[in-house]
């Protein structure tokens, strides 16, 4: 028999509440493979997000005992105390595995242990870390990294995504899928997969905005970035330079961010073929299609659609036999 597999989850200040209860949730489901601890800076009670307090059971002293140390969600913005960084590196050298969720990545990273590696965090926040700890190969398109003995996911549900994987790494697929069964999420999705996010447009009111508007109505057609100016008002050149200003992108770029957003939306609502969704999106061909959103999600069209559309069916019913 396997010896228990002691968890430590580490509670921060303003801890995200969803993202402490990911491994609690899905290891503490399997109580004969794994112990999990709730452990802080010191006992006690430990803001949270909305203003609920967490109890944490144990101090620091629990990261020294751990198998696993996960750091949940905190605010970025602090960074924690020399003590808690300090027992964060001691568990890692002593080969405990590191795991963050969604900007846990935060605490792990003024440890060094995430230097010259690919580590993820919430989208959101990917910018930030990159340019914090500029060592750190931030991937900003996945939904987690494992690397073995350092693993870090991206936002909210990525934890949940990230830890079924562990469980499926310590103990198997079958172990994994009835835990996913049991909170009703998908088995197995892949680190590779993208964070889906949608491409940022200029505020409202702005006369990009109302050129944005417009190219999203005409997406079929063979848009240029003279077509795109000739509508702003602008030449070529200047509303280039103006649309990377308001955007962080090209205008091209973000035509084809806005093909591809809309492309998912047809997947996920209707039961249209990939070929005429391209079409109608402006995409041309399926395959295309299944070249851009390899690229943007790191999926296929059909794939897609099928994550998506569990969530659109209508419920079933059970009722009991009765007839």
């Amino acid at each position: 028999m396997l010896p228990m597999h002691q968890i430590s989850v580490l509670a921060l200040p303003e801890v995200v509440l969803f993202d402490l209860a990911i491994p609690l949730e899905v290891f503490g489901s399997q109580p004969h493979r794994y112990t999990t601890t709730v452990c802080a800076a010191a006992p006690g009670p430990v803001p949270g997000t909305g203003g609920v307090p967490v109890h944490a059971g144990r101090g620091l002293t629990s990261l020294a005992e751990a198998d696993t140390v996960i750091v949940p969600g905190f605010d970025p913005r602090d960074v924690p105390a020399r003590e808690v960084l300090t027992a964060l590196h001691d568990a890692a050298e002593r080969g405990a595995r590191m795991v963050s969720i969604c900007t846990g990545a935060f605490a792990l990273a003024p440890t060094g242990l995430l230097d010259q590696r690919s580590a993820t965090t919430h989208w959101y926040y990917t910018e930030e870390l990159s340019q914090r700890y500029p060592r750190i190969q931030v991937d900003p398109n996945v939904l987690y990294i494992d690397h073995d003995d350092i693993a870090t996911s991206a936002g909210m549900a990525a934890g949940i995504d990230l830890c079924l994987h562990l469980v499926r790494r310590d103990h198997g697929a079958d172990a994994a899928t009835d835990i996913a069964r049991r909170m009703v999420v998908p088995p197995h999705r892949r680190g590779g997969q993208a964070q889906l996010l949608d491409r940022p447009l200029p505020p409202s009111g702005d006369t990009l905005a109302e050129t944005c508007a417009w190219a999203r109505e005409h997406l079929d057609q063979r848009l240029t970035v003279a077509d795109l100016a000739r509508h702003a008002g602008y030449a070529p050149r200047t509303f280039a330079r103006h649309f990377r200003a308001q955007t962080g992108t090209t205008p091209l770029r973000w035509l084809t961010a806005q093909r591809i957003h809309q492309a998912r939306r047809l997947l996920e609502h209707t039961d249209r073929t990939v070929a005429d969704i391209a079409r109608s999106v402006g995409l041309g061909t399926a395959a295309n299609l299944r070249t851009q959103l390899a690229r943007d999600a790191h999926t296929s069209p059909n794939a897609y659609r099928r994550t998506f559309q569990e969530s659109h069916r209508e419920p079933h019913y059970n009722d009991g036999g009765a007839r």
